[in-house]
């Protein structure tokens, strides 16, 4: 298989540096990973040869990952643990902090700026559905997925679910990151790619600046549940 015929999701698991490549060109490797690099290169107007090259590029340039830094190998329990206590953790620090820096840059520059209430209406709607996504993967999905692993672990049967196979909740948290997915691009088209304008003050800048961190450990959030955990839980209830 060629590189061009990959899908997005196994060029970022085969290497680091693919997903700040990604990230740079605008392709979409977390809701979008099932599609092949062709395809997303048509999508986002892009060359694929080029985007290759950028791709060998950095993964030359890149340093080593550290072998606790990969996630496709290690046990589900220790992923689950850092999608909590990594971008779980970060993504409420930010939603509590930017909130407020919202209606404070919003309060000034508003008016002469109309687009920043698209973006805090986005923006408010994607915290409200991210912070219950949230809650039902560490309540209701990632307890489930770890007492599976203990039970195959074990030697036991499977532990009664709830919601029937664990494919369930899997298909509706893919569904809640596309709604995600859907949202980040409303406000990234709204702030003109979270570039302030030149009136912008620090407080101004600083929101900016801080909505660009968060769509990208939020892609990065995703990627790892959808392109990793996601598949390894499912392939471990159909292998029991």
């Amino acid at each position: 298989m060629t590189t061009a015929e990959k899908t997005v999701r196994d060029l970022a698991l085969e290497n680091s540096a693919a997903t700040r490549v990604f990230e740079e060109l605008g392709i979409d490797y977390c809701c979008a990973g099932k599609k092949s690099l062709e395809e997303a290169c048509r999508i986002a107007k892009l060359n694929v040869d080029e985007v290759i090259t950028s791709l060998e590029q950095a993964a030359q340039s890149a340093v080593p990952q550290q072998e606790n830094q990969r996630f496709d190998g290690p046990p589900l329990e220790r992923l689950i643990r850092h999608i909590q206590s990594t971008h779980h953790k970060y993504a409420r620090e930010q939603i509590a902090r930017l909130g407020p820096l919202f209606e404070k840059v919003c309060s000034v520059h508003g008016g002469r700026h109309s687009e920043l209430l698209d973006v805090r209406d986005a923006f408010k709607g994607l915290a409200q559905e991210l912070t219950a996504h949230m809650m039902k993967e560490e309540m209701i999905l990632f307890p489930y997925i770890g007492r599976m692993k203990e039970a195959v672990a074990a030697g036991k049967p499977l532990p009664p679910a709830p919601f029937g196979s664990v494919q369930n909740p899997v298909e509706m948290m893919e569904h809640e990151h596309d709604s995600a997915g859907r949202a980040l691009h409303t406000m990234k088209r709204a702030s003109n790619g979270y570039c302030a304008p030149a009136d912008a003050c620090i407080s101004f800048q600083t929101l900016y600046n801080a909505l660009a961190e968060f769509e990208a450990d939020l892609h990065q959030h995703i990627h790892l549940e959808n392109n990793v955990l996601f598949p390894r839980a499912v392939a471990l209830e159909k292998g029991h």
